[in-house]
């Protein structure tokens, strides 16, 4: 059973949250913390898997509170909730380690598959997320950006682009070998060899890049 831990300040965004994932037989909803400094002690107490972090909570927002379950929980893959994309919040997320963001308005499928993604070691981004955060990071310097995005893809082989396009789409490793027709374990081993040439800490990193060099498949 994959172990979950939701935290959002309005009571009716848990339930809806709960309702969604407990219908999974693979899914339970260990914990519900009201702000991000009980997400984070909770988070120790129950031995969560993933934890599910609205950005705007009281006390200790959702980001501080990804930033102390690096610290007191690494083994936690964290989900951002968000409604919104502020471009200081996205990057602050990134550098800290975040498994993916999810929008709130997200389909019930896609909840559930972005748990489980999270869960197996894969990082999450919704195509629907995956535009909010690119829009949210797009200013004055958009296009000095897109330029070094494909020099630093040129970089890397075919097949290494092809993965890395998929990523940028928000697939899982299994998705992206059932695309390619490669199994997982070497979707797995493309993905450790694409973010050592990038130098990118984790998948969502590579995602956004991806986006920016216009990759498609």
């Amino acid at each position: 059973m994959i172990r979950v831990l939701i935290a959002d300040d309005e009571p009716l965004i848990r339930a809806g949250i709960r309702m969604i994932l407990t219908s999974a037989d693979d899914i339970e909803v260990v914990a519900e913390a009201a702000n991000g400094r009980e997400a984070v002690e909770l988070a120790r107490r129950h031995r969560v898997d993933v934890a599910l972090l609205d950005i705007r909570m009281p006390v200790l927002d959702g980001l501080s509170a990804l930033a102390e379950l690096g610290r007191a929980a690494p083994g936690v893959r964290v989900l951002i909730l968000t409604t919104f994309g502020e471009r200081e919040n996205v990057l602050r997320a990134l550098r800290e380690g975040g498994a993916g963001f999810l929008l709130k308005d997200s389909a019930p499928g896609e909840l559930i598959g972005a748990v489980r993604a999270a869960a197996g070691g894969d990082a999450y981004l919704s195509p629907a997320a995956t535009r909010h955060v690119a829009d949210s990071l797009a200013d004055g310097a958009a296009a000095g950006r897109d330029t070094e995005a494909r020099r630093r893809v040129a970089a890397l082989g075919e097949r290494e682009r092809e993965v890395l396009a998929l990523l940028g789409q928000g697939l899982s490793n299994a998705d992206a070998g059932r695309r390619l027709h490669m199994s997982e374990a070497t979707i797995k081993t493309y993905v450790s060899r694409i973010l050592a040439k990038l130098g990118c800490e984790n998948r969502v990193q590579a995602a956004l890049l991806a986006r920016d060099a216009g990759l498609e498949v």
